[in-house]
């Protein structure tokens, strides 16, 4: 075995591919999508603009944008396999991200009269514009709702809010939930689009590709962590307690969800975003007391992280910011991981397309640490 080689866990600081659709610098707190720093694209574009970007490489004109539009919004329907499969899974109480894993590896049945969606291109669509309809639907069937059928003459988003509400949502919950979207939509090689580019580099199938990017999201150090991050702020309950409560959990080793992140040594580019999209959102459309209360927080947890841990570099990161802004939209937080999902496949597909032009099966090499020359016994004699 060659002596010069080095086990990287994790694989970090391991550079296994090029790409143009998102870069982050976590020492200067930069993220670039599709060449635009996510601070100028995300509060800017609609959903369906972003996609296009990372997809073609370039934002698209009115033309390109009315018809990229319109193919998404005639491919947002479920087939009835998928919406049984929700009915059964609400009355397991089965959580809202395994059956998105499971009705993703379902589509490739088609619903009643629908054409074949056999190239790949169609396929990225069908995923891109389901997804919310599949995340939508068992929201309400497990609150014993009826799913809400998909508007075609709404937009991505206002569409997806719709599904989830049963009424045409306002612009400002538009915006809010549009930027969301735009700032996650990717971020580097981790580790859900890291799974996306393996399957898909063995020549397996798109929804492969995807149903396994879901499953390693699924994953609480992955997806996990926007739910939790404002439980602190609902405890803490008003800005008087903040102080004594966060300096007894700090002392307790306890950890600050929403703050931190392995990358980023600085603030979290898409915090920034999230904080004025939120400050927007709750200013017009939620109870500002609350965003008051959660940015008091905040500065409390920051101050008491520089004296407790220097160093350390702990600043807020896109978690926190999540949560208070899909909290001020009325989202569960059992929907946050798959809403960040509906989101995020888009980026998924986007590396699969990349991975595909530029193909070599990604195959790493491991360190073999066993033992060696054992010596076969017979079963009678062990």
């Amino acid at each position: 075995m060659a002596t010069d080689r080095i086990a990287r866990p994790g694989l970090d600081g391991v550079i296994v591919a090029e790409t143009r659709l998102s870069g982050v610098d976590g020492e200067a707190g930069e993220l670039i999508i599709g060449g635009f720093p996510v601070e100028d694209l995300a509060n800017r574009a609609t959903f369906e603009e972003t996609v296009y970007l990372l997809w073609h490489g370039a934002l698209p004109d009115a033309r390109q944008l009315a018809q990229f539009c319109q193919a998404l919004a005639a491919r947002r329907s479920c087939s009835a396999e998928i919406l049984r499969v929700l009915q059964v899974a609400a009355r397991q109480k089965i959580p809202a991200m395994a059956v998105l894993r499971m009705a993703a590896s379902m589509l490739t049945l088609r619903s009643a009269g629908e054409s074949p969606d056999d190239d790949t291109a169609s396929v990225a669509l069908k995923l891109v514009a389901v997804f919310p309809t599949i995340v939508a639907a068992y929201a309400r069937v497990l609150d014993g709702a009826e799913p809400v059928s998909p508007r075609a003459d709404l937009s991505h988003v206002a569409n997806y809010l719709y599904m989830l509400f049963g009424k045409v949502p306002g612009p400002e919950r538009v915006r809010a939930l549009e930027t969301y979207l735009n700032t996650v939509v990717d971020h580097g090689l981790n580790a859900s689009t890291f799974t996306a580019r393996v399957i898909i580099s063995t020549q397996s199938d798109l929804i492969s590709a995807i149903v396994g990017a879901v499953g390693a999201l699924k994953g609480p150090l992955h997806g996990g962590a926007p739910g939790p991050a404002l439980d602190m702020v609902f405890e803490i309950g008003e800005a008087g307690r903040a102080e004594a409560v966060l300096r007894e959990k700090i002392e307790r080793s306890e950890r600050f969800m929403g703050f931190g992140h392995r990358v980023y040594r600085v603030r979290d580019p898409r915090a920034n975003v999230l904080a004025k999209a939120a400050e927007r959102l709750y200013a017009t459309e939620a109870d500002m007391k609350f965003y008051e209360l959660a940015r008091h927080v905040e500065r409390v947890i920051l101050r008491l992280l520089d004296e407790y841990k220097p160093g350390r570099k702990l600043q807020t990161n896109v978690e926190f910011y999540t949560a208070l802004l899909l909290h001020g939209l009325e989202l569960p937080t059992d929907l946050f991981t798959p809403t960040f999902a509906v989101s995020r496949v888009a980026g998924w597909i986007a590396h699969c397309f990349e991975q595909q032009k530029q193909n070599r099966l990604i195959r790493p090499d491991s360190e073999y640490t066993g033992e060696k020359n054992r010596r076969w016994v017979a079963t009678a004699e062990r």
